[in-house]
This record gives structure tokens, sequence and C-alpha cells, in this order.
């Protein structure tokens, strides 16, 4: 096939049902760089919705990647809890200071309405306005963290961790209070105009926690929750390992599993065949320094390893491209990809030989 033989809505589609479109498609997973794009500050940026709107149209416009990310920073959710949010000029917003300070204040936190919260309405604006220039052309993916992982944000990671095997029964009651939210959340980005629901769920990991206490907590929060989600799925644990609970995922009802760089994406493909389209795996943070040779490099490596078949999205590791990362190596991302993802992937047959 010839390149632009498909929409992106029609290519993402295709090599989720584990076919072959007409190329691998490409996700660069960009926030920030919308900014640089308008030539203004992270927080003013994020500050009105028709600057994340226009940023977003104008990456997709320049790189001709294969979605629109409507993700705005991570702690938002906390701050629709009432948290603050720190800005930095060169890095993603953070969240301030813990709204769970001891684990008691668990007992009377209380779901925020999605829909009401000012911060999440930037949110949904946004995702209105780009569904009304893309349609149906190009997928738009929504964002929310997993309940299980929210709390890191909540209250901090060592008092987390204590909760998560000390304290079973708050546990439980902060999961409640955050599955219900990321219902609402999720799905008013749906209604909004998303067409998927990206569920962060690093500490799911088990680059975090062993396979057996996931069984016991974040696969079962997360099967309750993505069962109630109106849409589709990707489940990425932002950086963190996968191979290992690959069959688990599978069985919460998600469609699409991030993947790290640190893990062989051939042995990650083979075990997902007709369970998981893979997401990845470009290291996010080596790509800052990547020359462009180096980033057609990793690309025909990722497309060689993982292309055949479909079942393959082109991105970055972690879910988010550093600011730091040039254009011209987006660019050479881009490029890469029209020059070996094309379908059939004939060239692989002599690579590496």
């Amino acid at each position: 096939m010839t390149e632009n033989t498909m929409t992106s809505m029609q290519r993402v589609l295709t090599t989720l049902g584990h076919q072959e479109p007409d190329r691998v498609p490409l996700f660069l997973l960009l926030t920030m760089h919308g900014a640089q794009e308008l030539g203004i500050s992270i927080k003013d940026y994020f500050s009105n919705p028709e600057h994340v709107a226009e940023g977003q149209m104008r990456l997709l416009e320049k790189y001709r990647h294969d979605c629109i990310y409507s993700f705005f920073y991570a702690p938002i959710e906390v701050e629709a809890f009432g948290a603050d949010v720190l800005y930095v000029e060169d890095g993603p917003p953070n969240s301030s200071l813990p709204l769970i300070r001891k684990h008691d204040d668990i007992k009377r936190l209380k779901p925020p309405n999605a829909k009401e919260s000012p911060c999440l309405i930037k949110v949904y604006e946004a995702t209105r306005m780009i569904k009304s220039k893309v349609e149906n052309e190009v997928p738009i993916i929504g964002v929310v963290m997993s309940p299980f992982s929210l709390p890191v944000m909540q209250m901090g990671f060592d008092k987390y961790i204590d909760l998560l095997y000390e304290q079973p029964d708050l546990f439980q009651q902060l999961m409640a209070v955050n599955e219900d939210f990321c219902v609402q959340w999720a799905n008013a980005q749906l209604e909004a105009g998303a067409t998927a629901i990206c569920y962060f769920d690093p500490v799911s990991s088990p680059t975090i926690i062993p396979r057996e206490m996931y069984l016991k907590t974040g696969f079962e929060v997360a099967k309750r929750t993505i069962s109630q989600i109106k849409g589709p799925t990707a489940t990425h644990m932002a950086s963190g390992f996968t191979l290992s609970i690959l069959d688990d995922v599978a069985q919460t009802g998600t469609a699409v599993i991030g993947s790290s760089t640190q893990e062989d994406l051939s042995a990650l493909k083979a075990a997902s065949q007709g369970k998981l389209t893979i997401l990845g795996n470009l290291n996010g943070i080596e790509m800052r320094r990547w020359t462009e040779d180096q980033a057609e490099a990793a690309v025909r490596e990722a497309i060689a390893k993982a292309g055949p078949g479909g079942g393959f999205i082109l991105s970055d590791n972690h879910g988010e491209i550093p600011w730091q990362v040039p254009e011209n190596v987006l660019a050479a991302i881009s490029n890469a990809v029209r020059k070996w993802g094309q379908y059939p992937l004939d060239w692989i047959e002599d690579y590496g030989k």
C-alpha cells in the first residue's frame, strides 16, 4: 500500500484488529509542545482550552502522526479534589502538598463532580473543539489516572504503600471514592468527543508491586473501573514493566498496553498476540539527545520487532514526550515511520544481516 490510503482512524482500528493497515500507526504523545508552538508558557497554555485545541491541531499538522492527545497534566485530577498544582518552565505541572495527610483523612474524602470541576471543564472544552475539527478522521485520546495509582498524588508514595499493605479496609474506602471519580471523568471525556481513554496505572506494574499484590488490588480495581467506562481503553504503566502481567491486563477489558523501553518488544509482541495491541516503546529520555539518524534507527528497530501482523502502535514508552525533545527529532521519527512503516514490511527479512 502507499501512504495515505487510510485515515488515521482507519489505520488505528485496523491495527487494533491485529491486521496490517497501510502503515504502522504513530502516536506522538505531545502535551507541552503545544505551548512551544504558540510561543507561550506551559502555565498559560493549560489555562485556556482554546490554546490546547490550537496547539494540538498544529502538532498534528506538523508531525503528521495518528492521534490527538487531549491530556493536560497528571495532577489535574487531584486539583479537582482541591489540591494545588505546581508549574515549572520546562516540564509538566506537578502536584503540591498531599490532600491526605493522615490515613483517617480518607474517611472524609468525597469524589468531586467531574462535570462541574473548573479545571476538568477546560479539558472537555478543548476536546469538543478538537472533535469539531478532526471529526472521525483522527482518534482523540483522553486520559485518566487509575483509581489504584491516583493515591500517589493524593497522599504520597510512602503513605500509600503503608495503606496498601497495612490498612486494607481504608484502602478499599479510598478505592471506592477514586473509582467513582475515575468513571465520571472518563465518561465525561468520551461524551465531549474523546475516542478512547488511556488508563494510566503505573503502580500496577511489577516495577512497583509484586504480581501477587497486583492481582489482589490494582487488577480488581481495573476490572471494576474499566467495565464502567463507556468506550475503549488503553492501559499504560508509564515506563513500568508489563510483560509478566500481560495476560492479567488483557483480562481487565483493555485493548492496548503501553510498553517499557527496558523490555524486549519482540517478547511483548509474541506474548500479546491476539490479546492486546502494543503501544511503545521509544525511549523518551534518550530522545532528548538523539540525532536524526539515531531516531530513524530506533524507529526501524521497533517496527522490525513489533510491526509485522499489525497489533502495534509506535509511540514513546512513558506516555508523554519530554519538553526538551527537539523538533528535528520529532520530525525524524515521523519521517522514519513513513520510510520503514509501510506495509508489507518486506525489508524486515534482510534486517540485521
